[in-house]
């Protein structure tokens, strides 16, 4: 299996006062039809796009181009500058297609954390103005055809009274201001039938953002009409997805969701049942 070609640094936008910075993997053989864009986690207020370079490499070496993205944190920035960047990285990823050999159309997102929670929003907003970036250029959409979100904040709330699944907005910097900017900023509030394909991954043992977030975001989709393939994992805790043993089984999941419902669809479906034999009296 050819090892990826990594070229890190590479400019995907302006920040106004600073360039912002993403990690390109390609894929040393053959490229599948299917980009990914890869969202580090962090708390909104930490970490880094080399968090995820392993999860990169993953998906490269199955063929996926693969590009991981830096946004600003909190400390620089506050909300909703973080969904800014991130829809920034996937305009800027969608109009490199042509170039690096990828379609268009195919770009899956992935999210650890709070990188969950932005790929979450992100293709549930696309098009949104009220978290556009100002410069958006509308004429290259900003929509993703999956996502894969690890133990993603989706509801965020103010006040004291925790609802099932809620991450206190005062986290997020900038989206605690009221509770319409909570709730614009909470990825549950915009589930859709046209909500594209999702895979939850979370552990029941999670006290950082609590399971029963996966679990509401699950109920919500179904009943919207939309796809969803939820795991959780018993016993596992915030973080998980890390683990040098857990990794490359989570990374083979995920390639395979992706795979399965954007890249190459009919290779996995399946015959139809065959009927049973009436039964005549």
């Amino acid at each position: 299996m050819a090892e990826p070609m990594v070229t890190n640094d590479v400019v995907y936008g302006d920040a106004g006062d600073r360039p912002l910075k993403l990690d390109l993997y390609e894929p040393g053989g053959e490229r599948r039809g299917a980009a990914a864009i890869l969202v580090h986690g962090g708390g909104w207020v930490q970490g880094s796009k080399a968090m995820l370079a392993e999860h990169a490499k993953a998906l490269a070496r199955d063929g996926f181009t693969v590009f991981v993205p830096e946004y600003r944190l909190t400390p620089e920035a506050p909300w909703p500058a973080q969904i800014h960047d991130v829809k920034r990285a996937i305009r800027w990823a969608r109009a490199q297609a042509r170039r690096l050999g990828f379609d268009a159309d195919k770009i899956v997102l992935q999210g650890h954390s709070a990188g969950a929670h932005l790929v979450l929003l992100a293709a549930g907003t696309a098009g949104d103005d009220r978290l556009e970036p100002r410069e958006a250029d509308r004429a290259i959409p900003a929509h993703a055809a999956a996502v894969v979100a690890v133990y993603p904040p989706v509801l965020l709330y103010r006040g004291e009274a925790r609802p099932s699944g809620g991450t206190r907005a005062a986290a997020l910097k900038g989206a605690d201001v009221s509770d319409e900017v909570a709730a614009l900023a909470s990825p549950i509030t915009h589930v859709g039938p046209d909500f594209p394909p999702v895979m939850l991954l979370h552990g029941d043992a999670d006290k950082v953002v609590p399971v029963s977030a996966s679990r509401r975001f699950e109920e919500a989709l179904r009943a919207a009409g939309g796809r969803v393939d939820s795991h959780i994992f018993a016993g596992l805790p915030h973080g998980f997805a890390n683990h040098p043993e857990m990794r490359p089984m989570l990374m083979a999941m995920i390639a395979g969701f992706f795979r399965r419902t954007v890249d190459e669809p009919d290779a996995f479906a399946l015959p139809a049942a065959p009927q049973p034999p009436v039964q005549w009296r």
